[in-house]
């Protein structure tokens, strides 16, 4: 019943713009934080930026502070992340997870994922 599904992703040039999104289904939107993560080919699944259940908080790594920014729209029950001044190691695989009541952090239990949608950053 519930599903995440990220959209949105594709090839990007540095120093241009990108922006994903995540729908959820089967979850009570208001209730649940959701975060950003991504793995490159033969790395380990990192944290890129999340968001709280209400909305009023986000966080985001070292690599995409003051680049990317998260919001959320409660009509669409869908999460964005705008990736600005993409560079060539933002590429990967990036996925979406929602956590209930959570806060958008990095060490949060996040139950639910998408299935990710790829991002491309090349010249």
């Amino acid at each position: 019943q519930v599903q995440l599904v990220e959209s949105g992703g594709g090839l990007v040039q540095p120093g241009g713009s990108l922006t994903l999104a995540c729908a959820a289904y089967g979850v009570i939107f208001s209730e649940h934080g959701f975060g950003w993560f991504r793995q490159a080919p033969g790395k380990d699944r990192e944290f890129v930026a999340g968001i709280s259940y209400t909305g009023r908080d986000t966080g985001y790594s070292a690599a995409v502070n003051d680049r990317f920014v998260l919001s959320r729209d409660t009509a669409l029950k869908t999460v964005y992340l705008r990736m600005n001044a993409p560079k060539a190691e933002d590429t990967a695989v990036y996925y979406c997870a929602a956590e209930y009541f959570g806060i958008g952090g990095s060490g949060g239990r996040y139950k639910y994922w998408g299935q990710g949608t790829q991002v491309t950053v090349s010249s």
